[in-house]
């Protein structure tokens, strides 16, 4: 990993198990259906590279898959063995595991599953590409590979400073930032539905991921190391791989992470 001063990710994810429910793990599972477009991961094997929470790891073994969920950050690593515990009652087919996507040697170790997901997370390790490389090793012949970069904007540059400043700023600016950020975001996204003639009471109730709005804006205004890519430049990367996409959701111009979906031939 890059040694720039970073966020910390798994505190953040802590924060939200508290208020985890099995409704939200509910649309956590129904997101990860509709992604891979399946009803259950029976006799798969599933990688979550950079597990957060834990709660797409669940998601996964929920669906039956034999998991294995490595992270960077040891508190999320703490977070996932907690979710693991507590919703899984710590199985044997879910092993979580501390290490890094950059890590060439680990990644050997890790040999080759059916499905190797990492949703907005290659992004943050200071080496996006070669965290993106990294993780394509991970996948069988005929597997499946997620994952979730984020956009490539006009304000990407000034994102980018917000979010140096904010890791490198003393606990009351963080704290100010956040509920600042929180206050511009929610008015934004309030006004977006109304004019779209939408409830606006139910963007985060019916998340269909399962987040949390103060979550998702500490871990956007906190997300440092951040990198960037069009849904061009990930589709030619992979392409140049052997991989070919099966399915891709995008935020259009929009801030935000693009969705992939590749299958390796």
């Amino acid at each position: 990993m890059s040694n720039e001063k970073r966020f910390e990710f798994g505190k953040n994810w802590q924060l939200f198990l508290e208020s985890l429910t099995q409704e939200k793990i509910g649309r956590s599972r129904e997101s990860l259906e509709k992604l891979l477009q399946v009803d259950t991961l029976v006799g798969k094997t599933f990688i979550d590279i950079g597990s957060g929470s834990g709660l797409f790891s669940l998601s996964a073994y929920n669906l039956d898959a034999k998991v294995t969920s490595f992270d960077y950050d040891e508190f999320s690593v703490e977070a996932t063995k907690y979710t693991r515990e507590k919703f899984a009652n710590n199985d044997v087919n879910w092993t979580v595991k501390q290490g890094d996507a950059l890590d060439d040697k680990y990644i050997e170790s890790l040999g080759k599953y059916d499905i190797v997901y990492s949703w907005g997370v290659l992004h943050h390790t200071g080496s996006m590409y070669k965290a993106l490389d990294n993780a394509s090793k991970c996948v069988k012949n005929d597997g499946t590979l997620v994952v979730a970069i984020y956009n490539t904007q006009l304000l990407t540059p000034i994102w980018k400073k917000i979010k140096k400043f904010y890791v490198n700023s003393n606990f009351i600016i963080k704290k100010i930032m956040e509920y600042f950020y929180t206050l511009y975001f929610a008015i934004g996204l309030f006004v977006v539905d109304i004019l779209r003639l939408r409830n606006p009471f139910n963007r985060y109730s019916n998340s269909m991921r399962g987040m949390s709005l103060y979550t998702d804006v500490v871990d956007w205004i906190g997300g440092y190391p951040f990198e960037t890519a069009t849904p061009e430049e990930i589709f030619h990367f992979y392409k140049d791989r052997g991989f070919e996409l099966e399915n891709m959701i995008t935020v259009g111009g929009k801030m935000g992470c693009n969705e992939f979906v590749f299958k390796k031939r």
